[in-house]
């Protein structure tokens, strides 16, 4: 979606500087309007890092927990911390690595949360810990500024996972059945992640002054918008989308979202 959004403003104003503000990933300063884009990368927007038992004992220890990861859900990682303070409009996207098994084994290595600099005990689930986040990242929000969720990115693949043989080799978008043949929650395939993330995302926002920025449902259909194996890769890659393509129309709703906001106000 970066990436998609600079093109489109590097096409009306070609003066413009590499600039990143603190933390950022990457970004750029378009001079003759002073506007200033920047991608923050974060995982968890919560700052998180791994968690092994004290010799001494401690209240987590003593529950049994050898090992897991730490998340202090009331302090940002640092790659966005500062991005509040400068940043008129904020995009927020998170929740892939929220509920990810291969990240944050709940059994081998759970996600261990804390706040004011000590466990909570008991120990939360991931959806409550999430919950704490948001309420946690709006509290650190300019009140004047504009603040959008985006929701879950879908992915398309289809006879196994990416590393199981899985592909995307299709040449047209999905049609509504096909879009629920490959997504439905009921039958737990392996493209539901994105659908079971945003339950828990309208959930954690309602009541909150988040705008949503509903991207999942229409990129469902595109199955035909990926790389695939473009570029030599060993497996399909039916997670990232080609440029132009998809998310060009995230930038569309984006931009129509503002307008209305605008318009609102």
């Amino acid at each position: 979606m970066f990436v998609s959004l600079f093109c489109a403003l590097r096409r009306v104003a070609g003066d413009v500087k590499k600039w990143r503000p603190a933390g950022a990933d990457r970004g750029f300063t378009f001079l003759h309007y002073n506007l200033t884009i920047a991608y923050h990368r974060t995982n968890l927007l919560a700052r998180y890092g791994s968690w092994s038992a004290n010799s001494n004992g401690g209240k987590l220890e003593d529950l049994g927990y050898k090992e897991g990861y730490r998340v202090d859900v009331d302090i940002p990682e640092g790659t966005w911390e500062k991005a509040p303070g400068f940043h008129d409009i904020l995009i927020f996207n998170t929740g892939h690595w929220w509920w990810a098994p291969s990240k944050f084994d709940p059994i081998k290595s759970p996600m261990l949360f804390f706040e004011r600099g000590l466990p909570l005990i008991p120990p939360i689930p991931s959806d409550v810990g999430f919950d704490k986040q948001i309420r946690f990242v709006e509290k650190t929000m300019q009140p004047s500024a504009i603040k959008l969720f985006r929701t879950q990115s879908p992915r398309h693949f289809e006879g196994g996972d990416w590393d199981q043989g899985g592909s995307c080799q299709r040449l047209q978008p999905l049609s509504p059945k096909e879009v629920e043949e490959l997504f439905s929650l009921t039958k737990n395939g392996t493209n539901v992640e994105a659908r079971l993330v945003n339950l828990h995302l309208y959930k954690s926002l309602k009541g909150s002054n988040f705008h949503i920025l509903d991207i999942t449902r229409m990129s469902e259909f595109r199955a035909d918008a990926h790389p695939s194996t473009t570029g030599g890769k060993k497996h399909h890659d039916c997670m990232h989308w080609c440029l132009p393509g998809i998310t060009d129309t995230w930038n569309d709703l984006f931009v129509t979202h503002l307008n209305s906001l605008k318009i609102r106000n």
